[in-house]
């Protein structure tokens, strides 16, 4: 194949990579979301089973013996203001509630830029609705930054 062929179809596939990334639904972005997270907690070591359904308020079981945890994923791409925003919430009856300790163990956050990953305990976040993480090498720190890739927390 000649190089500039080449060339233009890179151009082209390019475009289109980017024009996919700016139209993705919430919905795709949250599958890609558990597909990534199911790779990461795979390749640090954990069980991850997922749950049947949508009818649970968590996504994955994850077993670290002697333990089986809770665990929803969420994802962030879009920086605003400095901070990425997580959304803390699941709906209910048609209406947006916070997750509580009966709910999810762990709130796993994958921040798609900087693929950093935030591994909140439910119990650090509830009752908030919204969680503000800051890209790496800020000044500025935010309360959950303790729990960036803090995967031992599962351990």
């Amino acid at each position: 194949m000649r190089r500039d062929s080449l060339q233009s179809q890179r151009k082209a596939f390019d475009k289109r990579q980017q024009r996919l990334r700016a139209n993705r639904n919430p919905k795709r972005r949250g599958e890609l979301a558990e597909l990534a997270f199911i790779h990461k907690a795979t390749s640090v070591g954990f069980a991850v089973a997922r749950t049947y359904g949508d009818s649970q308020h968590y996504d994955f079981i994850v077993h670290s013996a002697p333990h089986f945890w809770k665990v929803q994923v969420k994802s962030s791409s879009a920086l605003q203001d400095g901070t990425y925003m997580v959304n803390a919430i699941h709906s209910s009856n048609g209406r947006y509630t916070s997750y509580t300790a009966d709910e999810i163990d762990f709130l796993v956050a994958h921040i798609v830029p900087e693929d950093a990953w935030f591994v909140i305990p439910v119990h650090a976040f509830i009752p908030h609705q919204s969680l503000y993480v800051y890209p790496r090498g800020q000044s500025k720190i935010g309360p959950y930054e303790n729990y960036r890739e803090a995967w031992y927390l599962m351990a």
